[in-house]
């Protein structure tokens, strides 16, 4: 298993997909549903594009767990890697989420998917400190890097650094902690949105931390160990460039195939020396979801990656003939109507 990138991944196909008018306030990426398209479709056109999303996953050897949503009360389901991270070693962590209506997103089948297909060791919950106005959305607000063990997060009041603190502490991790803004001065709601780390190439708009030390800083931690690190601009993020993840599928002969997934609109904003550098060791997947990135998010939100060692198939074990012998009726494998009818005789 690749460190940095997982082989498999959870996607939850949210069927009353919409725009959450409780998260808009501060995220300067999310937009308006145009005004001739009804619920009905949007939610239609969000599933084609949910679907595309796990098809093109599958389409180079990820394995693709899918999770339907049917609840209206939860727009944002579709991006699940707010509330969920996994890690090598088997640790889960749930997190604490900034908009109330998105709290109930946590769902207990992904987690006991998680315990009876994985190798699940600890799950730490940080959702409790949601009744102390304390945030830390997962993923979403912290960028990995999985390898250098560096959790790369702008301050917000999705990103409470006293939680990445204590999450760094958990699971291993250094906290690498930054302020980023747009041109206008408005800080970054979701680290994932600025930057991506894969296991050789990192896309980060280094731009956007005001700071010349501190950004600097930023560069050369990400660059460490000799990865190369692709500069996006300001107006990439805006088209999703940042909001990116690297998986590892696996060609039809079975070798590793390492593959940048992001959206299609993301794609069409890289200049060609861009997507060489990237292309140097991983190749581009791009997907075209222009309904889900209404909500101000795009192809890295939508997937929670699973970095955990998968169980082995469940094998019925082999009755010895010893075991035969003492179970002489397979109906009564605790011997209880066994002795029923040694005692009626």
């Amino acid at each position: 298993m690749s460190a940095q990138a997982p082989s498999a991944v959870v996607l939850v196909r949210a069927e009353r997909f919409r725009p959450n008018p409780a998260t808009a306030a501060d995220n300067a990426f999310q937009a308006d549903v145009p005004a001739d398209r009804s619920a009905t479709d949007v939610e239609s056109r969000a599933l084609a594009e949910m679907d595309a999303v796990a098809e093109a996953l599958r389409g180079v050897g990820v394995r693709v767990h899918v999770f339907s949503d049917s609840d209206h009360t939860r727009p944002d389901s579709v991006f699940p890697n707010n509330w969920l991270s996994t890690h090598a070693g088997g640790l889960v962590g749930v997190y604490p989420m900034y908009a109330s209506n998105r709290r109930h997103e946590r769902r207990a089948d992904v987690l006991e998917m998680l315990k009876r297909q994985y190798r699940v060791q600890t799950i730490v919950d940080y959702s409790g400190l949601e009744m102390d106005g304390i945030f830390l959305e997962g993923t979403g607000a912290m960028v990995l890097d999985h390898v250098s063990r560096v959790a790369y997060t702008a301050r917000s009041h999705r990103a409470d650094t006293h939680v990445l603190e204590r999450f760094c502490t958990d699971f291993g991790y250094e906290p690498m902690a930054f302020d980023a803004v747009d041109s206008g001065g408005v800080p970054v709601y979701h680290t994932n949105v600025i930057g991506c780390v894969g296991t050789d190439v990192a896309l980060f708009a280094l731009g956007m931390i005001p700071d010349p030390q501190r950004r600097e800083q930023v560069r050369e931690r990400l660059s460490v160990n000799g990865r190369t690190v692709v500069e996006i601009t300001e107006q990439q993020v805006r088209e999703f460039a940042g909001n990116a993840v690297e998986l590892c599928g696996r060609t039809p002969d079975g070798r590793r195939r390492y593959v940048m997934v992001m959206s299609a609109r993301a794609r069409a904003s890289l200049r060609d020396d861009q997507v060489a550098a990237i292309e140097q060791s991983c190749e581009i997947v791009a997907v075209d979801i222009p309904t889900i990135e209404l909500a101000g998010g795009s192809v890295r939100c939508m997937i929670a990656g699973v970095h955990l060692d998968r169980r082995p198939p469940q094998v019925e074990p082999e009755i010895s003939e010893a075991v035969e012998a003492i179970d002489e009726d397979p109906r009564t494998a605790d011997g209880r109507d066994l002795m029923e009818v040694g005692t009626g005789s």
